[in-house]
């Protein structure tokens, strides 16, 4: 799964899917199941690899035409068939990527905050303010 894959760290984690074929009550061909597994990825505040738990769910209606699939029931995703054969395995990369976090990070990562050496911050901080001339003066005319 390339594409799911560009989205993590790298290839340590692991995913299981469960996949059933059926018909419903209705006569639709259906697909559902469960992924679920874990994968690391970046975190977005400390940089360092976090690893990610996934639950996913299937729930598809197999449609030929784009108005079966306006016509589909909100109960399930529509899956149009382009072809004689379905490709399970895009099927499944793709409601994994849906399942990913926009924003993964740890939950007690700390940020560094201060870079560089601890004097030289201080010492910036102890510089004069250059508009401290322009109160002093402003502070002069009021008084005036």
């Amino acid at each position: 799964m390339p594409r799911f894959a560009s989205f993590l760290v790298d290839d340590s984690g692991s995913i299981d899917a469960e996949v059933e074929f059926a018909k419903d009550e209705q006569g639709l061909r259906v697909l559902s199941g469960r992924m679920s597994g874990s994968v690391s990825m970046t975190c977005q505040r400390c940089l360092e690899p976090v690893s990610i738990a996934l639950q996913a769910t299937l729930n598809l209606a197999v449609v030929l035409t784009e108005e079966q699939a306006e016509n589909l029931t909100r109960s399930y995703d529509p899956l149009l068939m382009e072809t004689d054969e379905i490709e399970l395995l895009p099927v499944i990369e793709d409601e994994l990527i849906l399942s990913l976090p926009l924003v993964p990070y740890h939950n007690d990562c700390s940020i560094k905050t201060s870079y560089g050496d601890v004097e030289t911050a201080r010492t910036q901080d102890e510089k004069p303010n250059p508009f401290s001339v322009l109160a002093q003066l402003k502070e002069k005319a009021n008084k005036s």
